[in-house]
């Protein structure tokens, strides 16, 4: 009962919130500056208001503790998750008041934030190895996983309402299998982002009147990576995550093609793109990748359950 009031009420929060942070927003003038590699029909986005990933994070854990308390399920397992979500966010946020203050679309540096991701990683990478009896290399496969995840959102994040979408679908099948995995706490945060990545939708849906930024792309793969660690199941977050992971496999190949053979595999990378620059609507690519995410997230659910 209460993983659903916990979607149900980081839902309501996240649609109440929406309103007076978008007008704070638009007032700041808080805008995201186009990737010059991004198709030219997006530069009408430029100056849309961003950092928007504050009133997804921030309603989910409010949303989240509440449930958790009430249900008396506030274990370490699902404190973790919650820390984990909100330093991301922080990370994030950092990344996009880089980019605003700079005005371009570049805010820490690769390397830099990629150090910053794995030692944020650590936290849910240690508590397995240490509370499980877990095998060494389970910490670097842990620290994989979640930087994997925050890395693979936050590139899936290039269409209006994509990465929102998709998300959803995952934390709902992430919550599914918590519950009858038996850890309710996880499942009650997982309810809880997905509650506030619905709500977030009204916000970001074509036409997008505001974007989550890597405040809330990378807070997203990151959460959903340390919840499929804590969970016990990171080996199948490839599936339930399965667009995630299709979207960063796009860019390696293009990557790797271009620099081997000069030739590039797809139109444009991630593969949204291609899709795009193929002749595909944005809201239509956004909604195959919808029902490929519910597709994904049926298929995790009945493999593990």
């Amino acid at each position: 009962m209460l993983i659903t009031v916990s979607g149900l009420l980081a839902l309501l929060l996240t649609l109440l919130s929406g309103i007076p942070y978008l007008d704070f927003l638009k007032k700041k003038f808080y805008g995201q500056y186009i990737c010059e590699d991004a198709p030219s029909s997006h530069t009408t986005k430029s100056g849309t208001p961003t950092t928007g990933g504050i009133i997804l994070v921030l309603p989910a854990v409010v949303a989240g503790l509440l449930a958790l308390i009430m249900d008396r399920s506030f274990g370490l397992k699902p404190a973790l998750a919650i820390v984990a979500f909100i330093l991301f966010m922080l990370l994030g946020f950092n990344d996009d008041y880089l980019k605003i203050t700079k005005k371009h679309n570049k805010g820490i540096g690769a390397k830099r934030k990629l150090l910053f991701q794995a030692a944020i990683a650590l936290i849910p990478a240690l508590y397995m190895y240490f509370y499980t009896d877990s095998p060494l290399w389970l910490i670097f496969f842990g620290v994989f996983v979640v930087v994997g995840a925050s890395n693979a959102v936050n590139l899936t994040d290039g269409l209006d309402g994509l990465a929102a979408g998709t998300s959803f679908f995952a934390f709902i099948a992430c919550a599914v299998i918590c519950y009858f995995k038996g850890a309710t706490g996880l499942a009650i945060v997982s309810a809880a982002i997905a509650g506030s990545c619905l709500g977030f939708l009204r916000y970001n849906k074509n036409p997008a009147k505001m974007f989550m930024g890597d405040t809330g792309s990378l807070a997203l793969g990151g959460v959903l990576g340390t919840i499929a660690v804590l969970g016990g199941f990171e080996l199948w977050l490839a599936i339930i995550g399965g667009v995630f992971v299709i979207e960063t496999l796009s860019v390696i190949i293009q990557v790797i093609s271009f620099k081997a053979t000069g030739k590039r595999v797809f139109k444009m990378s991630p593969i949204h793109h291609h899709f795009e620059l193929s002749g595909w609507s944005e809201p239509g690519v956004v909604y195959v990748f919808w029902a490929a995410g519910l597709i994904f997230g049926v298929i995790g659910c009945l493999g593990l359950l």
